[in-house]
């Protein structure tokens, strides 16, 4: 009876091992993530070069889909600017990067059945978007906070799902001091935007 129990908890924590994996989404290459400020000389924009993340979609009968996670991680020192190395390392004191080397945002509260454009359909240049307002934590240089976005859902094609939207933030909130670059002469504004567009792929086997 024991080894009949032992059994038939190892089959069970194999099938829910298999259904977490089935939902799991790996975020993909082709993500573009820049970030958009202001200065007393000129707009400037930096470029983040390197993004992971992972979610977690449930498909439900009725067609609707579970957002129950998504996570999403972003390299400070592959953070790029469009006015060179000096606003780089300067970027980098000022998010604090080596005791924080990571910007992360994370989903705190599900999104629940929220419908798609069918995959069955022909894949279109610009398919159909569902817009979700999604609440998470951001943390920028070991600060939390927060966060509410409005993010566009789309779905190109089956077992894909594509993630966009952006988000302006002050970065004083997050304890971090604006970056100067050009021999002071170039002193950024408080606020910025973080944009991105990513795109997650199923992990294993497809909706």
């Amino acid at each position: 009876m024991k080894q009949f129990k032992t059994s038939l908890l190892l089959a069970f924590t194999l099938v829910s091992a298999g259904v977490s994996d089935q939902n799991k989404y790996v975020l993909s290459k082709g993500y573009a993530v820049t970030i958009k400020g202001t200065s007393n000389l000129h707009n400037w924009t930096e470029t983040v070069g390197t993004v992971t993340g992972e979610s977690m979609v449930n498909a439900n009968g009725n067609g609707s889909f579970d957002l129950k996670a998504v996570s999403i991680n972003m390299a400070v020192r592959s953070i790029k600017s469009d006015e060179g190395g000096t606003m780089d390392k300067n970027t980098y004191k000022a998010l604090k990067a080596d005791a924080n080397p990571e910007i992360t945002f994370s989903l705190t509260a599900p999104v629940n059945s929220f419908t798609l454009a069918s995959p069955a359909k022909p894949i279109q240049s610009d398919p159909a978007a569902t817009t979700l307002s999604t609440k998470g934590n951001m943390t920028i240089a070991g600060v939390t906070k927060p966060v509410t976005m409005q993010v566009n859902v789309f779905m190109p094609k089956k077992g894909v799902l594509e993630i966009e939207g952006s988000e302006s933030i002050k970065m004083t909130d997050y304890g971090v001091k604006p970056p100067i670059a050009l021999l002071g002469m170039l002193k950024t504004g408080d606020e910025i935007t973080i944009k991105f567009k990513t795109s997650f792929a199923m992990a294993n086997g497809s909706i």
